[in-house]
């Protein structure tokens, strides 16, 4: 009897990590909101995700991951804290001899946080709204989202997030891969979301890792170079789940051979609405942009 009731609970817990390795239905046409929107709100932040999801027919959420000197996985883009978008704490511009002053890699995430995101005016991005803000967990950043979606009744959003390091940048402005991977994954698994979850990167050790450790787990290779599809996908190693392109490589003949080894197709970043039609007749399977709003109206 004893034993019997060990094997229940054996097929029980094989069940519940089977259950939790499954992934969910990936969008037909995946409309992603690059840095969560950031031609309309401070990239990276909460403010950004929760406005672009109040877009019908934005599916997924993109953002950039970077490892802070306490181990913590935040949600921002650069090594180094921005001249063009960062403040200090107390409101003062980050000069341009200071670009290199503040590694994210190398700040406590206490320290990290007191700086302003969003107040300064982003040449490149004039409609961007102006708000005080700061760099959040990504942690933090699942747990507003997931409180968005049940309070609103919204449908579930995907997650692509992007490993930011390099060989590099080892030791110096983050950490090993293996390292990367791990804190990573212990916030998406802690968080429950990993089947709604796509890991990007331009760094393919850290896609490569997850591949051979997390099967389960989607992942997109970033590139942005003159090979060929056949040649990039060499380099990686093995067929991921999205090849995702600087949008001007993308072409027919790539669409083609990525569809023939059923691997899909999502660019990035177009910011027009001409541009995103002509990318949509090519045939890709998503697209990624600054503009959540231009790429509803690019239908």
């Amino acid at each position: 009897m004893k034993t019997s009731k060990k094997i229940i609970v054996a097929l029980l817990a094989m069940g519940s990590v089977n259950a939790s390795a499954q992934v969910a239905e990936f969008p037909k046409f995946s409309a992603e909101a690059h840095r969560g929107g950031r031609g309309l709100w401070p990239e990276n932040t909460i403010l950004a995700m929760q406005n672009t999801m109040k877009f019908d027919g934005i599916t997924t959420l993109e953002m950039d991951t970077h490892i802070t000197k306490d181990g913590k996985v935040v949600v921002t883009h650069d090594d180094y804290l921005s001249p063009a978008f960062m403040c200090t704490p107390d409101g003062k511009d980050i000069s341009a001899a200071d670009s290199k002053k503040y590694p994210v890699f190398q700040m406590d995430y206490k320290k990290l946080k007191s700086f302003d995101l969003g107040s300064k005016d982003l040449p490149g991005f004039p409609n961007q709204q102006k708000v005080k803000t700061y760099i959040p967990l990504l942690s933090d950043l699942i747990d507003a989202v997931q409180k968005d979606i049940k309070a609103n009744k919204r449908q579930q959003f995907f997650y692509n997030i992007e490993t930011k390091c390099s060989a590099a940048g080892d030791g110096i402005t983050n950490p090993t891969p293996e390292v990367f991977v791990k804190l990573l994954m212990d916030v998406i698994q802690k968080k429950g979301i990993t089947p709604y979850v796509v890991i990007q990167s331009f760094d393919k050790r850290t896609i490569q890792i997850l591949h051979e450790k997390y099967p389960n787990v989607r992942t997109s290779f970033l590139v942005a170079n003159k090979k060929t599809y056949e040649e990039n996908i060499a380099d990686l190693g093995y067929k991921p789940f999205i090849l995702s392109p600087v949008w001007q490589m993308v072409n027919e003949d790539l669409i083609k051979k990525a569809h023939a080894d059923n691997v899909k197709v999502i660019p990035w970043t177009p910011n027009t609405v001409a541009d995103m039609k002509a990318l949509r007749a090519l045939g890709v399977d998503g697209i990624i942009s600054d503009y959540p709003d231009l790429l509803i109206q690019s239908k």
